[in-house]
């Protein structure tokens, strides 16, 4: 059977010992699924060791360079990337608490030294988890799978055909 795209590769059932020779069969939301779950447990488990939380990093991330943002748009910015509506609004207070960041008069969030140098500590345990995720991985290699997933996006949302948009 030829499928629409020219291929005669049909889909199988998600299976995670599925050998190389069957791999394009494969569904690649369950895939990226378990992806995005493995690694980002591996990097949250490693942030928790020192006693952060990624949503913590998103938001001194943020705060760090550019014009000083307001609380209101780190949140705006970041929701999308959270676990839920609150959690955003809930990291910039526990980042003041700790006095990491400070709001100024006019309502806008700063980094403090502390902050700053929390940024940067964080910043290196993250360059070392993506050389954990990365081994074996060469650029060329994650790009052409970045440019798939990319392709694959733009497919299902820009396109029409069975369940996309007409």
């Amino acid at each position: 059977m030829e499928l629409p795209n020219g291929s005669t590769t049909d889909q199988a059932p998600a299976d995670p010992a599925a050998t190389d020779d069957v791999l394009a069969t494969q569904p690649v939301g369950y895939w990226c699924g378990l992806t995005q779950t493995a690694v980002t447990r591996h990097l949250r488990d490693a942030m928790a060791r020192i006693d952060v939380t990624q949503p913590q990093y998103w938001v001194l991330n943020r705060v760090h360079g550019g014009p000083a943002p307001s609380r209101e748009e780190v949140v705006a910015q970041l929701t999308h990337l959270a676990d839920g509506p609150h959690e955003i609004g809930r990291v910039v207070d526990q980042l003041l608490h700790r006095e990491w960041l400070r709001i100024d008069d006019g309502r806008r969030l700063h980094l403090t030294d502390a902050g700053g140098a929390a940024r940067v500590r964080i910043r290196e345990l993250a360059t070392e988890v993506r050389a954990v995720v990365h081994r074996g991985i060469g650029d060329e290699e994650y790009v052409a799978a970045l440019k798939v997933l990319r392709r694959m996006v733009a497919n299902v949302e820009g396109h029409g055909g069975p369940g996309g948009p007409s």
